[in-house]
């Protein structure tokens, strides 16, 4: 006979006013957890407690999850869904902006994770980052995107291996997903009318698998894409 689930507790998610981060949240919700949301905008439901932060500040960010945590009384998972983009050629990029991929999508992510890590090691808590199918194949016009989410994809193998036995660690690679992700790029970087996208919510219920485990078992990765993503393999 199977284990019984793992009850979701308080799930700390970043980038929960939108997109897949948002889908995560409302999947949290009915399934009995509390989100606990970081984002640089409120999220669109005022009943979900949140914190507004910019994850390219790093200090901010640590601060924000500390502040979640002790007014929750502790926290018992982390998704780090916060990610952004800025496309075109290393040399038409601005620097700045070329920066801030990498600062919002790795060390972003790292610092929200070594913000919880005492309270995940407590109570055997569990982390699923998120990364891309850009995280393990590139292409051109990305190099920020692909420097960052395959940066997500090492540091994430590198902490199941840190963690092993006292916090679960799940790798997120998600395919295109039907979000204003894509909004505000160029025509030319935007996917065709007719590609086929995923749900955000269909990636949001893989990622509550992942957290739901019993103890002992860990989903150590997990590629979820639409059947004929161009970006993988």
């Amino acid at each position: 006979m199977a284990q019984p689930l793992k009850p979701l507790g308080n799930v700390l998610i970043t980038g929960g006013a939108s997109g897949l981060g948002a889908a995560a949240v409302e999947a949290v919700a009915a399934d009995g957890g509390i989100p606990l949301i970081i984002d640089r905008v409120p999220p669109a439901q005022p009943r979900y407690q949140h914190e507004i932060v910019d994850l390219a500040d790093t200090r901010a960010a640590e601060k924000a999850v500390q502040i979640l945590a002790e007014r929750n009384g502790g926290i018992d998972a982390v998704f780090t869904a916060a990610g952004t983009d800025s496309c075109g050629t290393l040399r038409d990029v601005p620097a700045a902006q070329w920066e801030r991929v990498v600062q919002v999508n790795l060390l972003g992510t790292a610092a929200v994770v070594r913000a919880a890590l005492p309270y995940l090691e407590r109570v055997g808590g569990r982390i699923v980052t998120c990364a891309s199918t850009l995280g393990i194949k590139a292409v051109s016009d990305a190099t920020a995107y692909c420097a960052s989410k395959f940066g997500v994809v090492g540091f994430t193998r590198a902490l199941a291996a840190e963690l092993q036995g006292r916090v679960g660690v799940t790798l997120l690679v998600p395919g295109g997903m039907r979000t204003r992700f894509f909004d505000d790029r160029e025509e030319k970087y935007k996917p065709p009318a007719d590609a086929r996208l995923n749900r955000p919510e269909d990636v949001a219920a893989a990622v509550l698998f992942a957290l739901r485990q019993p103890p002992g078992c860990e989903v150590r990765e997990m590629v979820v894409c639409p059947s004929v993503e161009s970006s993988w393999p």
